[in-house]
């Protein structure tokens, strides 16, 4: 276990731009035998049409951090598939190495004064630079650690707010490690022993009352709630509890239950608790096989994208899947992507 801090640059996911839009979300690693390796996450947010698309990006692809002011520049090393939002940020993505970033909420994040004179990068590219750059969670750490960049929160146009949100990341070696803004200092989390991530409170804080309810037990009692402490909980009991088979098919279903079983119903207010917000989709990575699924709760089946079938060469045609508009799909989608221009990752003019 590795525990490392340092001066925080920001951390960015567009889906968790403001407290009082979206609160929720969870992420599990499952670690079965045979180097089985899976990380589910759900996607929790009031607004039911967040424009969420799937996007295949080949390695070689010029990137800059949208800061013309003091450019961040890179070329991604690795090709991914990952879920963009409002065309404004990557929420989340697997590379073609495996490694799988996941964004969610933290309201405790506090970020430190950017003016370092480091260059700059927009908070949206932060998933999307660490999937273009690293193959495994080791040197995703090592690097980060640096802070070659700065990366500011900004308000976002038309919300107000700004953003509050950690970063998890996985390998296929069950490799993991979580990265939080607390006190202006970043801390990472670091080991494969870091397999649950949710919400509030910071990540200790969250081990601390973990540690409380294993000594409960979880077959005597759980907490049943939306919060995010009590989804923690349920998550990782669950996580320890199903059965770790090689067979993907009962891996891949042993994911989606646990991630199902802290997702949070469709359309729920609760008025003590304003911020919970409904389940949306969910994701499933096969981080042995390259395979991403995908289950919204607004369609009847979920499908998968097989990254074996992909081109990921350099030049290769950027391609997107749009899955709003009553476009349904089940299976393999892989075909159904189509050439299109990139999105543009949220920039300088309009943070």
């Amino acid at each position: 276990m590795k525990l490392i801090t340092v001066l925080a640059c920001g951390l960015f996911a567009f889906s968790c731009v403001v407290a009082p839009k979206a609160e929720a979300c969870s992420r599990v690693v499952y670690h079965g035998p045979g180097n089985t390796i899976l990380t589910g996450r759900t996607m929790d947010w009031k607004d039911l049409d967040m424009k969420t698309k799937l996007w295949i990006f080949p390695k070689g692809m010029e990137r800059d951090g949208r800061f013309s002011s003091a450019p961040f520049k890179w070329k991604s090393k690795y090709g991914s598939v990952i879920v963009s939002v409002y065309d404004a940020a990557a929420s989340e993505g697997m590379n073609e190495k495996g490694l799988v970033a996941n964004i969610l909420w933290l309201a405790e994040s506090e970020y430190p004064d950017p003016s370092s004179g480091k260059p700059l990068m927009s908070l949206a590219a932060w998933a999307q630079y660490v999937l273009d750059s690293f193959a495994t969670v080791d040197e995703a750490v090592r690097v980060l650690a640096r802070e070659e960049f700065s990366v500011i929160t900004g308000e976002m146009p038309g919300v107000g707010g700004l953003a509050a949100c950690h970063l998890a990341i996985s390998d296929p070696t069950g490799d993991s490690a979580i990265f939080e803004y607390v006190g202006g200092k970043l801390l990472i989390h670091h080991g494969r022993e870091y397999t649950v991530m949710t919400n509030s409170p910071i990540y200790d804080q969250q081990l601390a009352l973990n540690s409380y309810w294993k000594e409960i037990g979880g077959l005597s009692m759980l907490p049943g709630t939306n919060r995010s402490a009590d989804r923690f909980v349920r998550a990782s009991f669950y996580l320890n509890a199903i059965p770790k088979t090689a067979n993907i098919q009962m891996a891949v279903a042993g994911t989606f239950s646990v991630i199902r079983n802290v997702s949070v119903p469709l359309g729920i207010t609760t008025p003590d608790h304003p911020n919970i917000s409904s389940t949306l989709w969910r994701t499933v990575s096969d981080q042995k096989n390259r395979v991403l699924y995908f289950e919204s709760a607004l369609e009847p089946s979920l499908f998968w994208v097989d990254m074996r079938n992909a081109d990921f060469s350099k030049g290769a045609p950027v391609k997107v899947l749009v899955i709003q508009n009553g476009r349904f799909f089940a299976g393999d989608a892989s075909s159904y992507f189509e050439p299109a221009k990139p999105f543009e990752f949220l920039g300088e003019d309009q943070l």
